[in-house]
């Protein structure tokens, strides 16, 4: 039991990660804005922060295939939602309130965030024994 609710909680950041970098690769124009980015160079760099998502998620495939084989990937995915929500926090701080669309945007990266690393430290908790 204990080994399925880590794998059901890895999955679901995992799930929300590998959606959100194929809706950024998909369709770039729906989030340009959020970025105050426009025109083609917006969407290519929108596309690149989906290409982006998928390659920082491959820890997150491993741990979820095996949270109790694959440790070591769970302490990596881990890892990467903290360095995520503390980058983005930084950048939440750092800006000077005139972007009100980037302001919403970071926040609901740190929402995510702060959500999925919550996960992911329950998920490593109730699998640590196996």
């Amino acid at each position: 039991m204990k080994f399925w609710s880590g794998r059901l909680l890895v999955g679901v950041v995992f799930f929300f990660n590998v959606q959100c970098a194929i809706a950024f690769i998909i369709r770039p124009d729906l989030f340009t804005w959020g970025f105050e980015l426009h025109g083609e160079t917006g969407e290519a760099m929108i596309r690149g922060l989906g290409v982006l998502f998928l390659m920082w998620n491959v820890p997150y495939g491993v741990a979820f295939w095996n949270p109790v084989k694959f440790r070591i990937s769970l302490y990596e995915a881990i890892v990467m939602q903290a360095v995520g929500l503390a980058g983005e926090s930084i950048i939440l701080w750092l800006l000077s309130g005139q972007h009100p669309a980037i302001h919403n945007t970071v926040m609901r990266f740190i929402a995510f965030d702060g959500c999925g690393l919550i996960a992911l430290l329950v998920s490593a908790r109730i699998t640590r024994f196996g």
